[in-house]
């Protein structure tokens, strides 16, 4: 017995240690995780930058060149010399990349959130819950028709019912966050168009979430189907705790920090220890980390400065340092090399095809045939739903890591 532990330890790799004594002691600084760690931020942000800066003529936003960066620092071009990755982006570091990236995801999710007011919904009535309705479940259900199209040819390890509810779930969000960049950017942020796409694509992301919830309660290590009924329960009663509990308190500091005043730095901090400490909760719950600082989120108050604070003091940070690693973390799992052949390409059109003609379809049938919307606006309503973004980006690597979608990660990316 303790032979074949002593055998088990050798075979695990060493763990690396925080700091190194320098070079001058002859010792290399990227054996350690800090000084790695801080090349491989520096190396993303300005590789991701720099790319962001060539795409600018193209009015292209500043995700799309993240993807791409984080695609080209993964084995798909320069992690094609092994020298390079091993060298950047060695195995033994990727736990601590995937870490930080993650926790800058947490507060993303937060953001999300804190960009979602609820009461939106009502103001625009029975319209855009028929249109998010719309835009749900027809690109869910194609979803669903499209993964039985890949279970037999390229996924047949995944689990049955969590690949279908991922696969529904990625091809029927609509990015809320890349959504009101958009609209604000077109200056369409005040019509009506744009109330009803931005009510929409909030009722989209508050549904979609609650179908990852069920789609990662399903993917547990443990099939029992009593299981994953206790996962479900657990997260809704996750939910009634917080609108209980947290959101009073979340609606006190509001109230403590009135327009021309400056916001307490401990309210500050006590709003992303409740983020940490509720994203704690759902991974233990067996959610997933992510879902309870989006409900957090949501649930502070809207009327009141406290969330453009926690914006300000936040988003800089967020989106200018650990989602571009969170995008290199993604690419460096995504090797675009594996497309070949006509049958992965056949695939890669038919989810395309799939994700884009459920949305803008139902999305115009149900604006155009029931509420009279003039054809241009319906389109356009249609178009606008369609917007993809970071969200389906984590729906797919939720899936990737348990295993509810072993090869569709790179295909759908």
């Amino acid at each position: 017995m303790a032979t074949n532990t002593s055998n088990v330890t050798a075979a695990l790799p060493k763990p690396m240690k925080a700091t190194s004594n320098g070079a001058f002691q002859h010792e290399n600084p990227l054996d350690y995780a800090l000084p790695l760690l801080i090349l491989q931020i520096c190396l993303v942000v300005a590789f991701t930058r720099t790319l962001a800066f060539l795409l600018k003529p193209l009015r292209q936003p500043r995700v799309i060149a993240e993807i791409i960066g984080g695609i080209l620092l993964g084995p798909s071009a320069l992690g094609r010399s092994e020298r390079f990755l091993h060298t950047v982006f060695p195995p033994k570091s990727m736990t601590v990349l995937d870490t930080v990236a993650n926790i800058g995801l947490l507060f993303f999710l937060f953001l999300v959130g804190l960009e979602l007011d609820i009461r939106s919904i009502r103001r625009t009535g029975k319209k855009s819950l028929a249109i998010a309705g719309a835009g749900i479940t027809l690109p869910f259900l194609l979803g669903i028709g499209t993964s039985f199209v890949l279970r037999s040819t390229i996924s047949k390890g995944s689990a049955h019912a969590p690949f279908l509810v991922f696969m529904g779930v990625s091809l029927s969000i609509t990015a809320f966050p890349v959504l009101a960049r958009i609209l604000a950017e077109l200056k369409l942020l005040t019509t009506d168009v744009g109330r009803i796409a931005m009510s929409a694509a909030a009722v989209n992301d508050v549904v979609a979430w609650i179908l990852l919830a069920l789609a990662i309660a399903l993917s547990g290590s443990n099939t029992s189907p009593l299981i994953s009924l206790w996962v479900l329960l657990c997260g809704v009663g996750f939910v009634v705790f917080s609108v209980y509990v947290i959101r009073p308190l979340l609606e006190l500091m509001a109230r403590r920090s009135p327009d021309g005043e400056p916001v307490k730095e401990i309210y500050i901090c006590i709003t992303l220890s409740l983020v940490l400490a509720s994203s704690f909760v759902t991974d233990s719950i067996g959610i997933h980390a992510l879902f309870g600082a989006f409900v957090v989120g949501i649930l502070v108050p809207k009327d009141s400065p406290f969330p453009g604070v926690l914006i300000e003091k936040i988003e800089d940070l967020v989106a200018g340092l650990f989602l571009p690693l969170y995008f290199a973390s993604s690419g460096l799992k995504t090797n675009v090399a594996t497309i070949s052949g006509a049958q992965s390409w056949g695939l890669l059109v038919l989810v395309i095809a799939t994700a884009c003609f459920g949305k803008i379809i139902g999305t115009m049938f149900v604006s155009r045939m029931f509420f009279k919307v003039p054809l241009t606006e319906a389109a356009a309503l249609g178009f606008l739903m369609n917007t993809k973004g970071l969200v389906e980006l984590i729906v797919l690597n939720i899936g990737k890591d348990r295993k509810a979608s072993t090869h569709v990660h790179c295909l759908a990316s």
